[in-house]
């Protein structure tokens, strides 16, 4: 399965690409454009964390247990202030590699074709890339590939965000880059580790802890430190940190790939 959708979509977005600048180049350029466009998700992924923000700052706590339970996996029903905030700065934290510097890297790479590709790979992780008994054996083909494919986009977006963080006011930038080295590696995921403890240091919050997924308990590791309380004000922080970070991301990327492309 993993194999056949993965390729299948590269090969498949390959041939409609060539298909359409045979018809003439410009209408394969503009197909492409907004092809890559789809693999961005970076108004949806602000718009999603706004939209527990809004609620929050309301005080209307059933309102943005709803919003979040529509971005997270975790039982949301009772979650305080402070808890739903965790979960919507983590998921702006990791959602900034797979929703976009991770589309952006594969986009420079291989263009449309490999940026669906690796849509493709993160999405089988997401439906069926789960240590469970339904999907523990089903699924590790697709969560091994979706560790490998966001290794380097992993790391490389806790160094964008680090570097992003120098030019926002406020932020916890010193010490944020050794901490983040040690820290990561706590993360049950090799990857989503880097963005969230990155995003913790800066912001001078603890994510991680328990969560609870259909009233079974999980535990994680705690990520940062908690000089302030998480409260609403941090979805907006943590925000402001994805462009800065996908930004950044871009112009440390754009010009290695350029590079080896001449190279070539």
């Amino acid at each position: 399965m993993t194999i056949v959708l993965v390729a299948g979509t590269f090969v498949l977005t390959w041939g409609v690409l060539a298909l359409l600048a045979r018809v003439h180049p410009w209408l394969a350029f503009t197909a492409e454009l907004w092809l890559l466009a789809t693999t961005l998700s970076i108004k949806g992924l602000a718009d999603a964390a706004r939209a527990v923000a809004t609620p929050l700052a309301d005080g209307d706590l059933p309102a943005g247990r709803q919003a979040l339970a529509m971005i997270v996996g975790r039982d949301t029903e009772h979650l305080g202030e402070s808890e739903l905030t965790r979960g919507t700065v983590e998921t702006v934290a990791e959602n900034t590699v797979d929703g976009i510097n991770a589309p952006l890297f594969f986009a420079l790479l291989g263009g449309a074709p490999l940026a669906l590709a690796y849509k493709a790979v993160n999405t089988l992780d997401s439906m069926v890339g789960y240590r469970n008994e339904r999907f523990g054996e089903f699924g590790y083909a697709s969560a091994r590939l979706d560790d490998l494919a966001n290794w380097l986009p992993a790391r490389l977006s806790a160094l964008a965000l680090w570097l992003g963080a120098c030019a926002i006011p406020g932020m916890r930038v010193r010490g944020a880059l050794a901490a983040t080295r040690h820290e990561a590696p706590r993360h049950p995921s090799p990857n989503a580790g880097w963005p969230e403890a990155m995003v913790a240091r800066l912001l001078g919050v603890q994510l991680g802890g328990t969560n609870h997924y259909r009233g079974v308990a999980s535990h994680r590791a705690t990520l940062g430190e908690p000089h302030e309380a998480l409260s609403v004000a941090h979805i907006g922080a943590a925000i402001r940190l994805m462009h800065a970070g996908w930004l950044t991301f871009l112009l440390l990327i754009l010009p290695v790939v350029l590079m080896m492309e001449w190279l070539i």
